[in-house]
């Protein structure tokens, strides 16, 4: 491909489809995260391609891969992209962040666990700062993070997730959420303080989907704990989970950050030894922590998982 001059520019949405591209691996899965058409993400890559005058994607079988100098092209990316975040924040701050709107994507049980405190605390100290929420998990909840339509992403640590290396993000260290085992009151083991899991091997599970962050976290667990789970039911609801464990259906993971779940009929356990653990964190585009209005949401959060930790 012939070199242009050093005077190019680059067309900052297609540089976007080649940072989705390295992040989902297909063009058709890249094409669903940025809500286009295949053909349309395929002509976004040729056109930046042009622009750089470099190949940034190969024929690999039936899909695509990325060049050597796609590689390099992503790593200014990310600084790019950065950059482009302080002068966002830069701004925020000249206006003295008096006022602001923020979006913040998190899983269901920190929604239910970890924000409700957090929202309480900004609506009491800055109602200036008008907060939405919506329930995402990565990967979705990053595609949505890198696209501006949230600003905070609240996140467990887990395959789907971007690494803690991850430029593109800084992360806030939230909290070790301990998940414990619940039971059926009649349970075998539920009069035990501590439940061996290797025990529970034969029990039928209960278990989110597998790639939800507590359906990863739970089968992961088990399989640390020497065994596959028998998963006879799938499901991300919480209090759901809780009725059908109560009911007798079968035994699962609970996260200490949606509890306490009031049922008679069933009963959380710790599990012996070391207990299993998610880490949670929230992340903001890399370029965007010093918003004073992200800043005071970052920090009301902070404390709500502070608060968490101590019940």
């Amino acid at each position: 491909m012939e070199q242009i001059s050093a005077a190019f520019s680059i067309d900052l949405r297609r540089l976007s489809a080649l940072r989705e591209l390295d992040r989902r691996g297909s063009l058709a899965r890249t094409a669903q995260a940025m809500r286009l058409t295949p053909s349309a993400v395929s002509q976004q890559l040729t056109a930046l391609s042009r622009e750089l005058g470099v190949p940034l994607v190969e024929r690999k079988g039936r899909g695509v891969r990325l060049t050597g100098q796609a590689r390099i092209v992503l790593q200014h990316a990310d600084v790019i992209a950065a950059q482009l975040e302080r002068v966002r924040a830069d701004l925020a701050a000249w206006g003295q962040g008096h006022r602001g709107a923020v979006t913040i994507g998190a899983f269901s049980s920190a929604i239910s666990g970890l924000l409700p405190a957090a929202l309480a605390a900004l609506a009491e100290t800055r109602p200036d700062i008008e907060v939405a929420v919506v329930e995402s998990q990565p990967p979705d909840l990053f595609t949505r993070l890198d696209a501006g339509e949230i600003d905070v992403a609240v996140a467990v640590d887990f395959a789907e997730a971007p690494a803690s290396t991850d430029r593109r993000y800084t992360r806030t260290d939230l909290l070790t959420d301990i998940l414990d085992v619940a039971l059926p009151a009649t349970h075998r083991l539920a009069r035990l303080d501590r439940v061996p899991l290797r025990k529970l091997a034969a029990d039928p599970w209960i278990v989110g989907d597998a790639h939800s962050c507590c359906g990863a976290v739970t089968r992961s667990v088990c399989a640390a704990g020497g065994f596959t789970p028998e998963i006879r039911h799938a499901v991300n609801d919480w209090q759901s989970l809780a009725a059908l464990v109560e009911a007798g259906a079968g035994v699962a993971l609970v996260p200490r950050l949606v509890q306490p779940l009031h049922r008679p009929g069933l009963v959380l356990r710790a599990p012996e030894g070391e207990p299993p653990t998610r880490h949670v964190f929230a992340a903001v585009r890399a370029g965007a922590e010093g918003d004073p209005v992200l800043t005071a949401v970052l920090e009301r959060v902070g404390t709500a998982a502070a608060q968490t930790l101590e019940r």
